[in-house]
């Protein structure tokens, strides 16, 4: 995990610390090919520079998105963007995180992806990348 991860999950009051530790180890086991950095203020994973799920202390709590969340038909991501296909759900306490959903979704995640890389050389258009394209498979749970 990235040392600004780190530093990002300290930064937390002492739930939301743990909420973000979880989660940040949950995303290491279901994507360990995935790259993680603090990007735009928070931290997120990457696969071929492709920006796959990340979360952030918003008022509500901490805020798991994932940018192609929207086509994973999952109701417990209901939080929908107005402008691109991402579905986040917020957490206020570990006991609230399902590691065995986060499991799941991170399966998705790396199965459904939106090709946001090229979102700006598209002008805003986005495309569906093919499933597993060039991407390796999801570790056994």
């Amino acid at each position: 995990m990235d040392a600004e991860t780190l530093k990002y999950n300290a930064a937390q009051d002492p739930e939301h610390a743990r909420v973000c530790d979880l989660l940040a180890q949950e995303i290491d086991r279901g994507l360990p090919d995935a790259k993680n950095k603090v990007w735009h203020a928070h931290p997120v994973w990457f696969i071929d520079g492709n920006p796959i799920v990340g979360y952030s202390k918003q008022k509500p709590g901490i805020r798991l998105m994932f940018w192609s969340g929207a086509d994973f038909g999952e109701p417990s991501l209901d939080v929908l963007g107005k402008k691109f296909r991402d579905a986040s759900v917020f957490f206020n306490a570990v006991a609230g995180v399902d590691t065995s959903d986060l499991q799941r979704w991170l399966a998705q995640a790396r199965e459904i992806q939106w090709d946001y890389k090229n979102i700006v050389r598209r002008k805003g258009r986005l495309e569906r990348l093919p499933p597993s394209s060039g991407r390796r498979p999801a570790p056994d749970p």
